[in-house]
């Protein structure tokens, strides 16, 4: 019982703070917002190989136990998205490749052992718009996340996933993700109960180019706490730098594929390359 109350106190938390940076986002950007034809101009002058999601090196302990060399590591992640059109296609559409790899990696351990790497490749299919709260992206994909492993350690998935994000301010980023998950039932047929059918994500360049929110929330399939919850403070260690000091929370469940159906608290801190522009 002592448990299930914990796990409800940190769902119940960690979606509080996710609803308090919204209602901060919304009320300092209202009436401050992009046009459809900045957003286009800014992906017209974008390079077409980029950085995708946020490029970070962190090392941290879990918040939930007394930390030691088995339950402290290092997470590191790489991401990039290639455009290989520039709305060229039907509909004024454009076609792009993203590929990002997450690794969890034991180094408190003598031998330094990797204990996961995850591997996330996608082909997507995305068009701006222009709506009454400002442009907006619509992205049709087909995502496949594995570990690579063989055997009993295998863990994969796929899904199409149809995404809206939207920009009601040049510093900021909100969105929604539902996907159809298949392929997944001989490596964990059970996954879908804790990484369910979609996920809300925000972004806030709460200070331009100094100071960033980033929260990703998603809920299991199921009417239990099951979910997670990942957000991150980062601040730019200098004005001609491009790399910042991030500190990232995660609670919940899938952190890594190998260990998707078991609970993980963890607190960690280090150096993350963003992308440039909040736009891209």
């Amino acid at each position: 019982m002592k448990n299930c109350s914990l796990c409800l106190r940190e769902q119940l938390a960690g979606k509080l703070i996710l609803l308090c940076f919204c209602v901060l986002i919304i009320r300092q950007t209202s009436g401050q917002k992009l046009t459809i034809d900045s957003v286009k101009l800014l992906l017209k002058n974008s390079p077409t190989f980029t950085i995708y999601k946020d490029n970070y090196f962190i090392s941290g302990i879990p918040t939930n136990g007394v930390p030691n060399k088995y339950n402290s590591d290092a997470k590191f992640q790489i991401s990039f998205k290639h455009r290989i059109t520039d709305a060229r296609l039907p509909f004024d559409s454009y076609l792009f490749l993203t590929y990002t790899q997450k690794s969890f990696w034991n180094i408190y351990r003598e031998s330094k052992p990797f204990g996961e790497n995850n591997y996330n490749p996608t082909l997507g299919l995305a068009k701006l718009i222009n709506t009454r709260n400002g442009p907006a992206n619509i992205v049709l994909a087909v995502e496949h996340e594995s570990n690579g492993r063989d055997g009993i350690y295998s863990r994969s998935w796929n899904k199409v996933v149809l995404q809206y994000m939207f920009f009601p301010h040049e510093r900021v980023l909100m969105g929604a993700s539902a996907w159809i998950p298949f392929g997944y039932k001989t490596d964990n047929p059970d996954l879908i109960k804790y990484v369910g059918y979609g996920e809300i994500v925000v972004g806030w360049r709460i200070i331009n180019d100094r100071l960033f929110f980033d929260a990703v929330c998603r809920k299991g399939s199921q009417l239990d706490l099951k979910g997670s919850l990942q957000a991150a403070l980062s601040v730019k260690l200098g004005k001609k730098q491009n790399h910042s000091l991030m500190l990232q929370w995660f609670t919940g469940y899938a952190e890594s594929l190998i260990d998707y159906n078991k609970k993980s608290n963890m607190i960690r801190l280090g150096i993350v390359l963003k992308p440039m522009k909040l736009v891209y």
